[in-house]
């Protein structure tokens, strides 16, 4: 099968396609044939080995597991000899695993018990492919945050992947939804539900002093101390993307006397999740925002614009 290999550790011309053996699926595995994946941060975080631990889990001079993908969307094609909840051509879509991966080829074998579920009659693979990532770690955040109706909730990045997945669903538990983004960002953010949008590049952020119950901070641009000028005493902070070295400024820095919950860590895989998701898109309460499509072959360059810090939603890598 044809695969995205990233044999070392550096930029997005580290990856090369090749041809490497289409896995046999063991008695407890659906073997899949990918139709569609995406290129996310934890893609090339892990391509970059940013942060350095990386190293430690994945291989300390080169990548242990060097086709990356943390997400996909495909077809059963083989099922193992003690698989029961699926069954060839059943169209699943989810996650791979972020320490599994495997998601940038042409097949897959995957647990039957992983964090993924059907795919709705009437989802396009690209779509499915967009879901996962951005829309299965805002549900973990919201959802740890007990994000419920009513709340002043402030999504920091909300063009993103993961942003724009958090705008939706935070609506969806009828929160008051504020986005904020650059200016080029900012209708699209409205047309997908904020009830207010800021734009960073014009606005006195600031301003909303001790306004919101939650700060969610999608993309690690906003400073710690910025969130909590943000956020009313007894609110809630969310650091979904922060940095080990962020982690460390923040935790010796504190709080400055304001009583704050701060929620951060690795989004947790859920299938319950993924049909949850499934179901809100399949009543049209949510839609993923795909900033570009590549095909399998020019991974490259959908790497080098996950990383650009500039695209809208998510990058999806097709597969024939």
């Amino acid at each position: 099968m044809k695969a995205a290999l990233a044999t070392a550790y550096g930029g997005p011309e580290v990856i090369r396609i090749a041809e490497v053996p289409t896995p046999t699926p063991k008695p407890n595995e659906l073997l899949m044939r990918i139709h569609a994946s995406a290129v996310n941060a934890a893609d090339w975080r892990l391509r970059r080995a940013n942060p350095w631990f990386v190293r430690l889990i994945f291989g300390p001079f080169k990548p242990r597991k060097p086709i990356l993908g943390v997400v996909f969307a495909g077809e059963v094609v083989e099922t193992g000899t003690a698989t029961t909840t699926y069954k060839k051509g059943d169209r699943l879509f989810g996650w791979t695993s972020i320490m599994g991966l495997g998601g940038h080829a042409e097949f897959i074998a995957l647990r039957e018990n992983g964090a993924f579920t059907r795919m709705p009659d009437g989802m396009t693979w690209t779509d499915a492919a967009a879901i996962p990532f951005g829309f299965g770690t805002a549900r973990h955040f919201l959802s740890k945050a007990n994000v419920s109706m009513g709340q002043r909730v402030l999504i920091y990045g909300a063009s993103g992947a993961v942003g724009s997945a958090a705008v939706q669903l935070a609506k969806q538990l009828g929160a008051e939804v504020t986005g904020v983004c650059s200016t080029r960002n900012v209708e699209l953010v409205r047309s997908l539900g904020a009830h207010e949008v800021l734009d960073y590049t014009k606005d006195a952020l600031l301003s909303h002093r001790d306004s919101f119950d939650v700060v969610f901070e999608t993309v690690g641009k906003l400073p710690f101390k910025d969130s909590l000028t943000l956020v009313k005493p007894q609110g809630t902070i969310i650091t979904g993307s922060e940095m080990p070295a962020q982690m460390l400024k923040r935790v010796l820095g504190g709080k400055g006397g304001k009583q704050v919950t701060v929620i951060g860590g690795t989004a947790a895989e859920s299938a319950a999740d993924m049909q949850l998701i499934a179901d809100l898109w399949q009543r049209r309460e949510i839609r993923p925002v795909i900033d570009s499509t590549f095909p399998l072959e020019r991974i490259r360059d959908a790497h080098t614009l996950a990383e650009s810090g500039k695209k809208v939603g998510s990058v999806v890598i097709t597969l024939p």
